[in-house]
Order: C-alpha cells, then structure tokens, then sequence
C-alpha cells in the first residue's frame, strides 16, 4: 500500500482544513478590503454608509431635474432684480414725458413708452418688486397661518378640529375675486400690505386642510405611537417627530400657490381694487394698456409677458418639489 502523508495539500484533511479556519479568515479579510474601497454604502444610504433622508433623496432629484433648475435660475432672477432694480434699469419710472406717449421702442427704451410716455421697460424691472413681494410674503403668511392652525387641529382633533373644519368651509364658500372687490374696494392704501392681508385671510384655509391631514397621517405612525409610551410631551411629538415629516405636502402646496398669488394681486390690480398709483404693478400696467391695445400693442406685451413667465416659472417649481418630495412618485 501506498504510504499516505498525514497532511496532503490537494486531497483528504489536508484540503478540508485549508478551507476550514485559514480559508474563512482570508475570505473574511478580502471581504473587508472590498467594503473599504467601496465610495458609497449599500443601496439606500449615502457616502458614510448612513441612511438617507427623504430630504437629501429630494435635494438630490432636484439637481438632476432640468425643470427645477430652469425655473430656479428665473426665479433667482427675479429676486435680484426685485432687490436691486437698478442694476439693470437706470431710469426712474415715475419719470414720463407726455411727448412721448404710446411711441415704439427707440435707443434707451427698448420696450417703448405707455400712455402717459413712461419707459416700459424701467416700470417692467420694477413692477417684479412688487409682484415678487406679494407673494413671498404673502406665502410665508398663508403657510405660518395656515400651517400652524392644521397642524393643531390634525394632532388634538376633537372640538378643535370640528370647529375649525366648519371656518375652513365657510371661507371656501367666499369667491377670491367678489371678495377682493368687497374688501379692498374700501382701502385707500397704495402699498402692498392691504393685498397680502386679504390673500392670508382667504389663502390659509387651503394650507390648513392639506396641514391636517398630513398631521393626521403622520400621529398614526409607529415612532409617535413609540414616543408618547415613553412619555414624550405633546409639544416634543408635534416639533421633533410629526413635524419635520408632515411639512412636505404643505411646502409643495404653498410653492404653486405662490404664483396663483402673484397673478391674484394683478387681477386685484386689474380691477382697480389691488395696488393704486403711483405704486408700480404689472397688473396697473396692464389695466392701463388694455384700452391702447389696438394702437400700441407693446404697452401690453411686456408687462402680460414678464407676469405670465413669472408664475409658470413658480408653478413649474412646485411641480419639481412635488415631484421630488412625493415618495410614490419613487
């Protein structure tokens, strides 16, 4: 018989015990290089290995969104020019030569003069102040208002949810445009301030609904339920834990609805019922170029032009933020 060698490299124990505590520790030592060199973690988590957030998940699908950044970059825009209209409008526009009324564009004046000969293009650059302040603050309003009063009545229900329930219906039941002729038609003010207390009082019904039923869903989860058995207080469950995970449907509501505001404050003005001379409005503009439409059609163009781009750029924002923060939409 042949002498058999107690320890074989390639057949018997000796195989079974080179795969045995030698083998699982190289596999287990290549398998550690491996995750080191690995940049990003399992499917899921970012960099570092931590699991993502609805809002990093979000930021990151708004980057790659061409519709995001168009309108972002238009409304970044806007913005500047609102804060500082005279980096690209020099002139004055409350300064009008009569001689010059309903003319065409000429040298200087690109967009021509209105009828009562101001430059159309200066009072374009600043009627975006006006219309982009009414509805960031009318916005910030509405959803503060609103917001908060949803919230409430979402997380205790009860008395306070049936009472605001029936608030919220009755001001549905006031139409915006009847009721911006009954309320402003009484205010003497030209400023801004009258219009955005009458957007906030007919705008926070709608955030409060959507507030309400987020609150609603969000209390029901298991980490709440966990966290008011550990005695967590009320106001602890509704800023850490209810909160930051009911916001987004309000976010995604008040950033469409803030260009419905700014095109509610030029119908207002429209009307003659909103902003009054000599404040600056697209929608003052407007109403005083729709009887010259006919004769000098570029006092309308402008002015109709930069308010339809300004609300279909905030419109297409939402959209992009609804897009991104809707997890169904994954």
């Amino acid at each position: 018989m042949p002498e058999q060698k107690p320890w074989d490299e390639t057949t018997g124990s000796g195989a079974i015990s080179g795969a045995g505590a030698g083998g699982t520790m190289d596999l287990a030592m290549d398998e550690g290089v491996t995750l080191e060199k690995t940049p990003g973690g399992p499917e899921g988590t970012g960099p570092t290995g931590k699991p993502r957030s609805l809002w990093s998940d979000a930021w990151r699908d708004l980057r790659r969104n061409p519709v995001f950044i168009i309108s972002g970059l238009v409304i970044l825009f806007l913005v500047i020019i609102s804060i500082w209209p005279s980096l690209i409008a020099d002139q004055d526009p409350l300064n009008c030569d009569l001689a010059k009324a309903q003319e065409g564009s000429q040298p200087g004046h690109p967009f021509g003069f209105d009828g009562q000969g101001c430059d159309v293009y200066t009072r374009t650059v600043y009627g975006a102040r006006t219309s982009v302040a009414v509805g960031v603050l009318s916005t910030l309003g509405v959803s503060l208002l609103g917001g908060v009063l949803g919230g409430l009545a979402g997380f205790f229900g009860g008395t306070w949810d049936a009472v605001l329930s029936r608030i919220t219906d009755v001001f549905f039941g006031i139409p915006v445009v009847l009721g911006g002729l009954v309320f402003l038609s009484v205010v003497t003010s030209s400023t801004v301030w009258p219009v955005i207390g009458f957007i906030v009082l007919l705008g926070w019904p709608q955030i409060a609904r959507i507030a309400r039923g987020s609150v609603i869903t969000a209390k029901q989860n298991d980490y709440v339920q966990a966290a008011r058995a550990l005695g967590a207080s009320n106001s602890r469950m509704m800023l850490r834990h209810i909160t930051p995970n009911a916001i987004a449907p309000v976010i995604v509501v008040a950033t469409i609805a803030l260009g419905t505001y700014i095109s509610l404050e030029a119908t207002l003005s429209f009307l003659g019922v909103g902003l009054k001379p000599p404040a600056v409005s697209w929608g003052i503009d407007i109403s005083a170029a729709s009887q010259y439409i006919r004769n000098a059609p570029h006092m309308l163009l402008w002015p109709a032009g930069a308010l339809a781009i300004t609300v279909l750029a905030f419109i297409m924002l939402g959209d992009a933020v609804r897009d991104a923060l809707d997890p169904k939409l994954r």
